[in-house]
């Protein structure tokens, strides 16, 4: 097995040296200095947006946005989702600003094809179907579908707002890294229900305010699940990281192909025979890429539970938000005790599955106790962002989506469904049905 991994490249690599990695490459420490966002668009007709984009439509669209001189990267999901990732920025301000100047541009290209970006959590009207035909995108669709549909919808009806802020300094604090893990994982679960923007399903109330939350949940499980909040973040991580079920492998000719079913990393690592070969760093690092909990360390933490928010500059809210109520000392003390006692909510299940978050994605900010610990938190981060440097604009958009949607206790799914959330879910698979609810309802 050595010879046959070193004809793919690389060394081979222990559980042990695995373990050493993931404490090194994941957590990069130090003082809260850059932020970043990564945007993903559902592609419509302007005109039509019920009906789904051809192909050659969708092509043609991708081909005017890589044509563009922009300072964030574009890329394409499976479903034809256009993403753009913004470089570091060295302030909110940097951030907003650069990457408001390119969605400009890039929905400037898409007009005259008469195509625009849609701000939703979950394609409102579509049904899953993949665009990119890789290797990549057949294994998971693979993969993922043995646990059911939603792996599928995920991939290519789904869009979202992924935050990505510095890990933190190693000393305890507002600003330490176990803090901010800790934080990320329960302040995750009200930032799901005040931005719950995915109601809609094939034309109809799916019965969760963020429906695509659901989605995530629904997905096998040690792909999407978060480790323990109050863990120490590098142990916590390299175990789940290790235990997760490898999806796909690079082949002696450099031809990515479907790993065998139920083989996890940590068996690899330790000689199993399934692939013919021992794993690589190269290995390692690409099945990171394969994993989707809600917050997932790359040296710094990525924030992936927001639904894609309504409008043009919509975005930039849960941006400015969750900015300020991470990076500012004063902020990010308040936000943690706030939040600090929804973890009795989640009843030591892994976030997005257990009852808080569930709660959040089926009722968004109609639960109670979300309710009170998002008003205190958007009060914390109105107060911060004057500190950050936000400029008025950005403090005013702050503030109407405060007092238009947390403070009565709503979310923009609701301005999709036009009343009180409803009360009756669909079934999700992965998600277990509210006391009393028949699962075949």
């Amino acid at each position: 097995m050595p010879q046959d991994t070193a004809r793919v490249g690389g060394t081979p690599i222990s559980e042990s040296d695995a373990e050493d990695l993931l404490r090194c490459i994941c957590f990069k420490t130090g003082p809260p200095r850059s932020l970043g966002v990564e945007l993903e668009w559902l592609v419509h007709d302007v005109h039509h947006p019920q009906l789904p984009v051809p192909p050659d439509r969708l092509a043609a669209a991708h081909a005017a946005a890589r044509a563009l001189a922009l300072r964030s990267k574009v890329t394409v999901e499976p479903g034809g989702q256009l993403e753009l990732s913004s470089l570091p920025a060295a302030s909110l301000t940097d951030c907003l600003h650069t990457v408001s100047t390119d969605l400009a541009v890039l929905r400037g290209a898409l007009r005259p094809l008469g195509l625009e970006l849609a701000g939703y959590g979950q394609d409102p009207w579509q049904a899953p179907r993949r665009f990119l035909r890789e290797p990549r995108y057949d294994a998971m669709e693979a993969h993922l579908g043995r646990t059911g549909p939603s792996g599928l919808a995920m991939m290519c009806t789904s869009a979202s707002i992924q935050v990505c802020l510095d890990a933190g300094v190693e000393e305890p604090g507002p600003l330490g890294l176990a803090r901010r893990w800790a934080l990320a994982h329960l302040l995750g679960a009200v930032l799901v229900a005040a931005f719950a923007h995915s109601p809609l399903a094939a034309g109809a109330d799916t019965g969760w305010r963020s429906h695509r939350q659901a989605l995530w949940a629904g997905i096998e499980r040690a792909r999407s699940q978060a480790p323990p909040p109050d863990a120490e973040p590098r142990a916590a991580w390299a175990e789940l990281a290790l235990e997760a079920t490898v999806l796909c492998v690079r082949d002696r000719g450099g031809v990515l192909r479907q790993a065998p079913e139920g083989l996890s990393f940590r068996e690899w690592c330790r000689g199993s025979a399934r692939l013919g070969r021992l794993p690589t760093r190269a290995d390692l690092e690409y099945h990171l890429t394969t994993l989707f909990p809600p917050v997932r360390p790359q040296g710094h933490l990525e924030l992936r539970m927001i639904d894609a928010q309504p409008g043009q500059d919509g975005w930039m809210v849960p941006v400015a938000v969750t900015a300020a109520l991470f990076d500012d000392p004063a902020a990010a003390e308040l936000a943690w005790r706030t939040v600090k006692p929804l973890a009795e909510l989640a009843c030591g299940e892994p976030a997005p599955r257990n009852p808080l978050w569930e709660s959040a994605a089926r009722t968004g900010l109609a639960d109670p106790e979300l309710h009170a610990a998002a008003v205190t938190c958007f009060a914390a981060a109105r107060e911060a962002l004057p500190r950050l440097g936000a400029d008025h604009e950005v403090q005013r958009a702050v503030a109407a989506f405060t007092e238009r949607y947390v403070v009565p206790g709503r979310s923009p799914a609701d301005d999709l469904l036009g009343g009180p959330p409803a009360p009756a879910p669909s079934p999700v698979p992965g998600i277990p049905p509210r006391p009393g609810e028949d699962p075949s309802a």
